[in-house]
């Protein structure tokens, strides 16, 4: 039987795009389909898209929640919530002078 749901918390210092990107429907399928068994403590580390013409980071999420066994399907509802920080840079800014080199 399939884990009804998975709480990841992601870095408190990704912008808000980097939020909207990780929570988008795309992004929860490529979790669900590439991920688990989902275990407490467990970081996973994803590509973060920024768009075009500009450096994107990985960002991990920690596994905070797990319900039933942790096995990954199309059903299980991925959630999410603010973790620590960790030095993650993301955003626009990547693509600019600005940002990382």
């Amino acid at each position: 039987m399939a884990t009804t749901s998975v709480t990841l918390a992601y870095p408190a210092d990704v912008s808000d795009w980097g939020y909207d990107q990780l929570t988008t429907g795309h992004m929860r399928a490529y979790l669900k389909k590439t991920k688990g068994p989902a275990r407490e403590g467990d970081t996973w580390s994803v590509f973060l898209d920024v768009g075009c013409c500009g450096d994107s980071p990985d960002v991990p999420l920690t596994v905070t929640a797990v319900d039933d066994d942790g096995e990954l399907s199309e059903d299980t509802e991925l959630r999410f919530e603010e973790g620590a920080a960790c030095g993650v840079e993301s955003g626009w800014e990547v693509q600019s002078e600005a940002g990382p080199s």
